[in-house]
């Protein structure tokens, strides 16, 4: 039989990989579409009645492009729609989330030095964030309050920070800020499945029915399609940051992710502007820079957390009662230890890569699933064997993996 735990590694590769390619579509066309509309020539009586028009060249020919304020005078009969970029990003992203933080919620969403909660109540809370989040996201747009774009994106990065340090508090440093991107994401995805696309269905069926469209439709969904652009970067961060300790496991992880938004609207102000043809505001760069600095500082004072509990629980406690544990653990205390501590020993390493420590039985026992998928059924660990582990010591790894599994 197949070796469940590399079938379960492909399969997240597999959707990790689509939820990439689905981004990078996703993002692509949003990024596009946004400088489009922000350089067209509005300056033009265009014999249309088009808004506005563009010239482009690529890929060795030209582009005419001209786009209509509300509709054009009839309903074209080839008209492509961009849709599902967004549906398929959200939903490989949440297959992710399942994979790896629900079915490994001991592991990787849990930390009980933070909140010492069962799999069920993390998962529960994942939940109910992400759909209230979006549900209360959605009544504060469709309020009085939100009629002022600026006053509702001011007043939606104070729920962003509110959120972050709610995350830190409850979830893992790795969780928390992977949880916030999916929050922001999932607003994103659903500003294009429940506003933008129904609006421009309703626009496309007033012009079959030969009814002149309602303006509202329009500017409602250009107002969610803004706060989808200023939100796109920081997502990416989110996304990116599970692989750097510096980012989740800091104590003031909070602050970090809170700057980060900030340093989003930022730098797609600058590309805004530039595409808009209203300056060159080098500011920006500036402003982003010393963000940056500040989120260098606050990831090293101090490093990481307060030590974990001692206590192995759950699968963790499978695996520190499973044959061969105490062989795995002078294994893992000889070959990885040196680097995988809280000051570890090898020359350059300033911090235990990816935030893995593995410096007690605990520890150990609570990251089974990558030693064995990193060090045992792979030779990923340690990095070209440089601490020279044995194959028979890799063997059995895997045999105590098995045994905990049997």
């Amino acid at each position: 039989m197949y070796d469940l735990a590399a079938i379960g590694a492909w399969l997240e590769f597999a959707v990790r990989w689509v939820h990439v390619i689905t981004a990078i579509a996703w993002i692509g066309s949003s990024f596009y579409f946004i400088a489009l509309d922000l350089g067209l020539h509005r300056d033009r009586n265009l014999a249309s009645g088009a808004d506005g028009e563009e010239w482009q060249v690529h890929g060795g020919g030209f582009y005419h492009i001209q786009k209509y304020l509300v509709a054009p005078a009839q309903m074209p009969g080839d008209l492509i729609w961009f849709k599902w970029e967004s549906y398929a990003t959200w939903l490989s992203g949440f297959a992710m989330l399942f994979l790896v933080y629900y079915l490994g919620a001991e592991f990787y969403l849990i930390d009980p030095g933070v909140a010492d909660l069962a799999p069920w109540q993390a998962i529960l809370i994942s939940l109910i964030s992400l759909a209230g989040g979006w549900l209360a996201y959605d009544a504060i747009c469709k309020s009085k309050f939100g009629d002022d774009n600026t006053r509702l994106m001011i007043f939606l990065y104070v729920i962003l920070v509110a959120l972050s340090y709610f995350y830190t508090s409850v979830f893992s440093g790795r969780a928390a800020l992977i949880h916030l991107g999916a929050f922001t994401a999932t607003i994103m995805s659903a500003n294009v499945f429940f506003i933008i696309i129904p609006n421009q269905k309703i626009v496309v069926e007033d012009l079959k029915a030969g009814r002149k469209p309602d303006p509202k439709y329009g500017k409602i969904a250009k107002q969610r399609s803004t706060h989808n652009n200023y939100l796109t970067l920081p997502v990416l961060f989110m996304m990116l940051s599970n692989h750097y300790p510096l980012a989740f496991a800091s104590e003031y992880n909070w602050i970090i992710a809170s700057l980060v938004f900030l340093m989003g609207v930022t730098i797609r102000h600058y590309f805004n502007t530039i595409h808009a043809r209203k300056g060159n505001p080098r500011w920006t760069w500036l402003a982003t820079a010393v963000l940056f600095v500040i989120i260098m500082w606050l990831s090293t004072a101090p490093m990481f957390r307060a030590e974990e509990p001692e206590e192995a629980s759950g699968a963790a406690l499978r695996y520190a009662q499973a044959d061969h544990f105490d062989e795995v653990t002078d294994i893992v205390m000889g070959r990885c230890s040196m680097c995988h501590a809280a000051e570890p020993a090898w020359d350059g390493l300033l911090w235990p890569p990816k935030g893995v420590r593995l410096e007690t039985p605990n520890q150990i026992a609570r990251n089974a699933h990558a030693i064995y998928l990193q060090a045992g059924l792979g030779h990923a660990m340690p990095p070209a064997n440089l601490s020279f582990i044995e194959p028979e010591e890799r063997q059995l790894i895997m045999a105590w993996y098995k045994a905990a599994n049997d």
